[in-house]
């Protein structure tokens, strides 16, 4: 039950995300924003993992601001992916990777811990 509240806040947040951004970020409805915040948590379980340890060198180099391009790049995989969500560009994706971290961080402060 905890997953499910914490995806539907999750797609709360990339739907604030991309009203901020707009018109550059565009999600058409609350499913696809909870299509993309499923997606988004998959790549985070399974691909992003295996990203950052290919790019271990480049990380030390960049003293860890290469992951803000690993999520971009992830962002626009999602794009890619999904009809009805899009981003213009590289940058765009980074500045949506950003404040949809804020956003969550955020919202799923207010779910409670299991014991």
């Amino acid at each position: 039950m905890k997953t499910i509240i914490k995806l539907l806040l999750s797609a709360v947040a990339v739907v604030a995300t991309a009203y901020i951004l707009s018109p550059h970020v565009q999600v058409e409805n609350f499913w696809i924003a909870i299509v993309v915040a499923a997606v988004l948590s998959l790549f985070h379980i399974f691909l992003k993992p295996v990203l950052v340890i290919l790019t271990i060198p480049v990380t030390i180099l960049t003293l860890g601001l290469f992951l803000l391009v690993i999520n971009a790049a992830l962002i626009l995989l999602a794009d890619w992916l999904i009809g009805g969500f899009q981003v213009e560009g590289f940058l765009w994706a980074l500045i949506f990777s950003l404040i949809l971290s804020v956003i969550v961080s955020i919202l799923h402060k207010f779910v409670p811990e299991d014991d």
